[in-house]
């Protein structure tokens, strides 16, 4: 466990590695049928100005709290899950579904007086036309308190519990009260030290302010979700981000969790947490957005992704970048799919190949710019990936748009660090960087600075990391020379891969 404690960066091993760990999770909450239908519209009806599909395919998936217990499943979780269906069709064929990908379905009850919710997408060409929603009113009461008197079997042995109220109704009254017995920050499960039997608990809720007398240690509301518990609307574009991370203490306090990761779509995600300084700690991922076709669900695999991490004993900020590197896999493709520990991992061993030539990267910013986005390059040598690394590169990708790392290669850095150095030789050093989520681009150049990359790409922004005035580089005057800007970002001493290097020689630890 201790190499996943301080793993900070992604690699193609890591998923395999989370599996390895087969966590047992519990998933509490509301199950959902998705339906997917897909047709021809060729005419439109007569009784009124409405088109015709003529239903081609139908495919079904489980959704909702079942959809996030499926990811986990695919990823490698021992996964338990609790809710309660309908006697119908839809109820049967979501148990099936669940026990087919291994799920334990002990806990979902099947009750004659409720109706499965179910979504029936109506599409055709790819556009969805109409959904059917079909859901029953209110949860039966002798339902609730049957689904109540098995919490507390669910929850025995459980690394995490992740809990998905979608207001559907499954985790109200005596349910409600039952999770607050059994988690709640007094109860004898929480007040065990981390590793011991002490759950990860994780809210995964339309209010998550309901869920706050459990202290939970992960809120992962949407931005609607997040407005709803800042009681404010959230400005739109660049602006949010910021505007959220402004209200990080009003989001942990309304929340009553630890870390809150609010999830933005197109925009990726920000963590923000209490720090060991006592400050407000913030951590951002970019996601890889491609035009979606029907997606849906890549906030459930999110969820998936981060508390199967989190479970396992990864750091916070890695288990955000996993995720989000999860729910890209999923983005891309139409319906309501999951992300499997082999997808994950072949999406992040794509990365191992991507640093480009010089030649092929300006071709690439050339394409960015006339988009109108701002290029912001960085370099260095990024040996032995550490939170001081990651910190900065998200620092320097929000000075723009698009964000170019250029690395020393393998000769340069036994040049500025010795015989010894780098530990990782460059194509993995490129691999591990690309896969962050804030880095557009890598290359690698040879030269002693990155002034000839510099006056090739000519980029807006050229941001270096330390105890630097731009007074004091070589490379500003070549950046000032077409107009552009040098930025100092914040240096961190004490998480320098120097010192790492030399806490790991002195434990007599390796790296990986």
């Amino acid at each position: 466990m201790a190499r996943l404690s301080n793993q900070e960066g992604l690699a193609e091993w890591l998923p395999g590695r989370l599996a390895e760990e087969e966590p047992v999770i519990t998933v509490i909450g509301d199950a959902i049928l998705d339906g997917w239908w897909d047709g021809l519209i060729e005419r439109f009806c007569r009784e009124a100005p409405a088109p015709v599909v003529q239903v081609k395919r139908r495919d079904y998936a489980p959704g909702g709290a079942a959809n996030t217990a499926m990811n986990l499943a695919a990823l490698g979780a021992r996964v338990r899950f609790v809710s309660m269906v309908g006697e119908d069709k839809a109820g049967r064929q979501l148990r099936q579904r669940l026990a087919a990908a291994g799920i334990d379905v002990d806990g979902v009850l099947s009750h004659p007086g409720m109706t499965t919710t179910t979504k029936n997408r109506v599409s055709s060409g790819g556009q969805v036309m109409l959904r059917l929603d079909d859901e029953s009113a209110s949860v039966p009461e002798d339902g609730l308190l049957e689904l109540a008197a098995l919490i507390p079997g669910a929850l025995a042995g459980s690394d995490a519990v992740i809990l998905c109220d979608y207001g559907a109704g499954a985790l109200v009254g005596p349910v409600r009260e039952a999770l607050q017995r059994e988690l709640g920050p007094g109860s004898p499960g929480r007040q065990k030290p981390a590793g011991s039997g002490s759950p990860l608990v994780v809210v995964d809720a339309h209010h998550p302010e309901q869920w706050a007398e459990l202290a939970p240690d992960l809120a992962t509301p949407n931005a609607q979700e997040a407005a709803l518990l800042l009681g404010v609307e959230l400005p739109g574009g660049a602006a949010r981000c910021p505007f959220v991370e402004a209200h990080a203490a009003q989001l942990m306090a309304a929340s009553g969790a630890a870390a809150v990761v609010v999830t933005l779509d197109r925009d990726g995600t920000l963590t923000v947490r209490q720090g060991s300084d006592g400050e407000v700690a913030t951590h951002r991922t970019w996601a890889r957005p491609e035009a979606e076709k029907q997606a849906s669900g890549a906030g459930d695999t999110f969820v998936a992704a981060l508390s199967l991490a989190r479970a396992a004993g990864l750091p916070l900020t890695t288990s955000v970048d996993l995720a989000q590197a999860a729910a890209d896999v999923v983005v891309h493709r139409p319906g309501t799919s999951v992300c499997s520990t082999e997808e994950l991992a072949h999406h992040l061993r794509e990365f191992a190949d991507t640093a480009l030539t010089a030649t092929e990267l300006a071709k690439q910013v050339e394409a960015h710019r006339q988009e109108g986005r701002r290029i912001v390059l960085t370099n260095g040598c990024f040996d032995v990936l550490h939170r001081g690394h990651t910190r900065y590169l998200n620092q320097a990708k929000q000075l723009g748009d698009v964000l170019v790392v250029a690395l020393n290669s393998d000769s340069s850095v036994r040049q500025l660090k010795g015989p010894d150095r780098p530990v990782n030789h460059e194509a993995d050093r490129a691999a591990v960087i690309a896969a962050l989520s804030c880095v557009d681009h890598v290359t690698v150049f040879d030269t002693p600075t990155p002034i000839p990359l510099i006056e090739l790409l000519k980029p807006d922004v050229y941001a270096k990391g330390g105890d630097y005035t731009p007074e004091m580089l070589a490379e500003t005057a070549a950046v000032e020379s077409y107009g552009g800007t040098v930025t100092i970002l914040d240096y961190v001493p004490e998480h320098s891969t120097t010192a790492v290097l030399q806490r790991i020689r002195s434990t007599g630890e390796t790296t990986s």
